[in-house]
């Protein structure tokens, strides 16, 4: 079971982008079948519904895990430089 890592108004946002993407890009589609780029739009604006409904980003959920290395190497090489003395 994947954590909610955004808002109840940023689900509604991207539930709704999606839903519109997704109508867009198959309208188009409808008259332009060779044309595999909105193949990509609608898979791009399901991939939004689909964050939006269980409230889960992996991006924002990658981008959180790189913050908290950050910060634990940046705590540990303060604690190194401390104790380094090039004298």
């Amino acid at each position: 079971m994947v954590r909610p890592n955004i808002g109840i108004v940023n689900a509604l946002i991207r539930i709704t982008v999606g839903l519109t993407l997704v109508a867009c890009a198959a309208a188009k589609y409808s008259r332009k079948p060779w044309r595999e780029s909105l193949l990509l739009l609608m898979m791009a604006g399901a991939m939004k519904v689909g964050e939006g409904i269980l409230r889960f980003c992996p991006i924002t959920y990658l981008f959180e895990q790189y913050q908290q290395d950050q910060e634990c190497c940046d705590f540990n090489d303060e604690d190194q430089a401390e104790t380094y003395n090039p004298s």
